[in-house]
């Protein structure tokens, strides 16, 4: 890991297109609108899904979301990752043999944006999982949502995208963004399986509802705590209380709700210190 965050490229020129159109005056204006591109991932010889993706980081999206649907294992070695841009596809290729056409008849669609795709017997991967114990400061909380306001991004840019971001207490590690906030997360889950980067001390930030689907990818990083600006799923909140998980939902201002391991909330915040959104602004966040 370097010394530096790792931050979305907003000016990337692959990212975003330039549209013509008129506003609801009927003035024309240029405005710019993300890319949507497929990717194809392959697990050595077989293909295993296409994505809709914005294109960038393509070889983190393949590692994290083959490591999370479970195919590739904690023992597994990585003996490449190639990636093609003419034809859009990723190979991993591993030591082990691997052989998944009975997982890949058993698939099930997100409700994610950019529909995404797990297969049905992710639930078996987390038999067993239990997630370390990590104390969590409120402080570091209002400080990290203060953080990923004003970084750099293509939501400012252009909207329509969802974002994850990858700290360690109050700060900053890996900020992605993708169509589907299901991409972004297994891109977070790709840089940390490559780098070989731990996760007993981390939280993952995201903009996205916490559905049962980010709650399980977050559960089977190993990460411990997982955030968020919007709300829950019941699902989602019974496999983090199962699983031990660190559940913080409705991040707004001084208010947040916490569904799962509030025992290890450490409030330490002075919330006066702490801006606060007027009710106008909390209706337009619980209504995105």
């Amino acid at each position: 890991m370097t010394d530096h965050p790792l931050l979305p490229d907003p000016d990337a020129p692959r990212l975003t297109r330039a549209v013509q159109g008129t506003d609801h005056t009927g003035a024309t204006i240029d405005i710019r609108v993300v890319e949507e591109r497929p990717l194809t991932i392959f697990l050595n010889a077989q293909e295993i899904v296409t994505a809709m993706t914005i294109g960038d980081y393509p070889e983190y999206l393949a590692l994290g979301f083959l490591r999370n649907q479970g195919m590739l294992r904690d023992d597994d070695r990585v003996t490449g990752v190639d990636y093609d841009e003419d034809l859009e596809t990723v190979v991993v290729r591993t030591e082990r043999q691997t052989s998944y056409e009975d997982k890949l008849r058993k698939k099930t669609r997100t409700s994610g944006c950019a529909i995404g795709t797990v297969f049905g017997d992710m639930m078996e991967g987390l038999e067993g999982v239990t997630l370390p114990v990590a104390p969590l400061r409120t402080s570091w909380l209002y400080d990290l949502a203060r953080q990923v306001n004003t970084l750099p991004s293509l939501y400012l840019a252009a909207g329509a995208i969802h974002g994850t971001v990858l700290c360690q207490e109050n700060l900053v590690l890996v900020y992605m963004e993708d169509v589907g906030r299901h991409n972004a997360v297994d891109k977070i889950a790709g840089y940390m399986l490559r780098h070989d980067v731990p996760a007993a001390d981390k939280i993952l930030y995201t903009t996205g509802r916490l559905t049962s689907e980010m709650v399980i990818k977050t559960a089977m990083m190993g990460i411990p705590v997982l955030a968020s600006r919007s709300g829950f799923t019941a699902w989602g909140v019974e496999i983090a209380r199962q699983t031990g998980l660190t559940l913080i939902g409705r991040m707004r201002g001084q208010r947040f709700v916490c569904l799962s391991g509030a025992d290890r909330l450490i409030r330490d915040a002075d919330l006066t210190a702490v801006p606060d959104e007027d009710r106008q602004h909390r209706r337009k966040g619980a209504e995105a």
